[in-house]
């Protein structure tokens, strides 16, 4: 677990490390440090008028206080001339700063208040891994990584050109902080490096220096902020040509010229913002006659991560999605674009010695920091619950539900606040043919309706009708939820309820109680048993406390989950299982060299897809994930989170085992 840092202040009200037993910032004049050291000797401002990518990205060794980001965000505000769209501030923090501590020391700046301001109010939790912040609509994205920078230095996602620009190297004092001014900092400064990247950094110091040089920058002295005679700056000529995936998972750059995507629903909607977010508009085939008929049309959802014992890559992938989501979810709301949601908690009951046991070793194991989730007895469950029940649990109290068509056209609509999506409907998509300049999309009429340069499949159990991506394991899981009224008792729930299925706060006067899993179903039928089988799951825990009757029972709906086998999402390029067989057939012998370079026949045909009863959680990050990787920017998920839900995988595996 990512440990916070234990500061005082000292009598200048300069924040002060105990365990380094240094100043996050000069007691002089930090600010005016901050900008002389880091922005200045970068050449920042020039670079800026004439930055030939979208992004200008800058990554920093130790957050701190947050003070190098804002007053770059602040200059970034200031800069009527530049070219570049959008700052990507990328910074690694192994002991972050308690919420309460960053903004007592911020508040030594009131000119930076309206930033200082938004950066508290995002500050994420202590979790291990990247939280990707937004400001300003996506102008501005801090990605923090909160661990030890030589574990997460390595896990940044990065192709033969590098990805940074300016590097603010910085952090603690070297004699300070040996653990952290090592070879293999410079070593993998260096590998994420562009073309003409820059460092600069406050200390002179004789290895800091010869580690640069030997891990491939020019390295000069300039003279120092204030009193401080020297500091060092330097470039990176040319970028290391390296890259921090194999062959097999890399994530290919492409231009978007002419975008189409395919579906309607949560996975539809965030695709459609992420790419909204830079300016790209895309047009959209909805084969009903409005957003969100499909899986994500419930009258309540719950959002909530699915949390493990062990911090595995699983648990990781769903903690960031949940909180990125929220957060994208939240700005969507605050923009004004409103849709029905709580974020009341969510309460899992440990409803059997078997899921007490598992609730157990995930306290005991103590991986998740308690404002995520916490162990609960069965006193404090009712308190929570608002009824009286004899199950202790889990809860995560920043969990909630949302109305799932509302918040899928609350995204649209911001969406076109930045672009104006084209969304066409009643429009099914049966065919997706190979074209000498992309892909032309033909309905279920035969009927071509345009040619795209990508297209992108996000329509769910629908996903395999294409002969291109039938090699991907998808299987459809039918689920039935059961809508019913309000009772005296059930309007005080105050949280949602998960048990075996899950039961929502009253909405519209009105609860929706589920789901039932039906293995490779495609009826969208309507089943009474199944509301019969959704109520008697229900009473089997609640027998009489939430006063939940056949009468009660008002609709339901029923949907398909797409799923995979290893219950994560397909998410980037189809592949051609031919190609990539004969590619990497070296696999089969344990041999990761000799591959192939054949080229991918279905390059520019993306999946995004095998959500399962998770899209609302995961959506968001993993849209986020596969636009940023077509766009050469840094992408918010570790390399072992990338590979996770990358469509290869489930072939790679096999020939790595010797099964094809």
């Amino acid at each position: 677990m990512i440990r916070h840092a234990k500061i005082e202040f000292n009598e200048s009200g300069t924040p002060v490390a105990q365990d380094f037993d240094d100043v996050y910032f000069s007691n002089d004049n930090g600010l005016l440090e901050s900008d002389y050291v880091f922005f200045q000797q970068n050449n920042i401002a020039s670079r800026w008028q004439h930055h030939p990518r979208r992004p200008f990205v800058i990554a920093e060794t130790g957050f701190g206080t947050g003070l190098n980001f804002l007053n770059t965000w602040q200059r970034f505000n200031q800069d009527s001339d530049k070219s570049v769209e959008q700052l990507h501030f990328i910074s690694f923090e192994k002991f972050p700063l308690k919420q309460s501590a960053l903004q007592q020391a911020l508040a030594a700046w009131p000119e930076l208040t309206s930033l200082s301001e938004q950066l508290v109010a995002s500050y994420p939790t202590a979790i291990a891994g990247c939280h990707r912040l937004e400001f300003d609509q996506g102008r501005v994205i801090l990605d923090l990584w909160f661990g030890d920078i030589q574990d997460t230095l390595p896990q940044l996602c990065y192709g033969e050109n590098g990805i940074v620009d300016a590097w603010y190297l910085d952090g603690f004092a070297p004699s300070k902080n040996p653990d952290m001014w090592q070879q293999s900092l410079f070593d993998g400064m260096a590998n994420l490096g562009r073309s003409d990247c820059t460092f600069a950094t406050f200390t002179a110091a004789g290895f800091v220096r010869r580690g640069l040089a030997d891990a491939g920058f020019s390295v000069k002295k300039v003279k120092g902020y204030g009193r401080k005679r020297e500091m060092v700056v330097g470039t990176l000529e040319k970028a290391n040509q390296s890259s921090t995936q194999p062959t097999y998972f890399e994530r290919s750059t492409q231009s978007l010229e002419k975008v189409a995507i395919i579906g309607g629903g949560i996975a539809t909607a965030t695709l459609a913002y992420s790419f909204a977010k830079r300016g790209i508009t895309c047009d959209i085939f909805c084969k009903d006659d409005a957003l969100a008929k499909g899986a994500s049309h419930n009258h309540q959802g719950a959002v909530y991560p699915n949390l493990q014992a062990d911090f595995n890559a699983i648990s990781e992938f769903f903690a960031h999605s949940f909180y990125y989501a929220k957060r994208v979810y939240q700005q969507i709301h605050d923009d004004g674009y409103h849709y029905p949601h709580d974020w009341c908690g969510v309460l899992l009951h440990g409803i059997s010695d078997s899921k007490v046991e598992i609730q157990q070793r995930l306290i005991e194991k103590n991986a998740w920091p308690s404002s995520l989730i916490r162990g609960v007895s069965a006193q404090q469950a009712n308190d929570i619950a608002g009824f009286e029940a004899s199950f202790s649990g889990l809860f995560i109290s920043e969990a909630g539900w949302v109305k799932p068509p509302a918040l899928v056209n609350a995204i649209f609509a911001a969406s076109n606040s930045n672009t104006s999506h084209n969304i066409v409907f009643n429009t099914e998509i049966s065919d997706i043919v190979k074209t000498q300049n992309g892909y032309q999309l033909i309905d279920s009429n035969n009927q071509s309706v345009g040619e795209f340069s990508q297209v992108f499949i996000t329509c769910g159990e629908l996903t395999t009708r294409f002969s291109q991506t039938q090699v991907l394991p998808f299987s459809p899981v039918r689920g039935q939820v059961t809508r019913v009224k309000v009772n005296d008792l059930s309007q005080k729930l105050k949280t949602v309820l998960c048990h075996k299925g899950y039961f929502t706060p009253q909405l519209d006067n009105t609860h929706c109680m589920g789901a039932t899993f039906e293995k490779r179903s495609m009826s969208r039928e309507i089943s009474s048993s199944d509301n019969l089988i959704n109520l008697n799951q229900l009473r089997s825990f609640y027998p009489e406390q939430l006063g939940i009757t056949e009468e009660s029972i008002l609709d339901a709906k029923a949907a398909i989950r797409c799923t995979t086998p290893d219950h994560q999402p397909i998410v980037g390029e189809v592949p051609d299982e031919g190609t990539l067989l004969n590619n990497f057939a070296p696999l089969r012998n344990g041999k990761h060299y000799d591959f192939a370079t054949d080229a991918n026949p279905n390059n520019g045909l993306f999946v995004f897809s095998g959500l399962g009863a998770r899209g609302l959680c995961t959506a968001p990050l993993a849209a986020e994930m596969l636009v940023a990787a077509l766009c050469d920017e840094p992408l918010p998920v570790p390399t072992h989170i990338s590979e996770m839900l990358h469509p290869n995988r489930f072939i790679v595996r096999d020939l790595k085992r010797n099964k094809r």
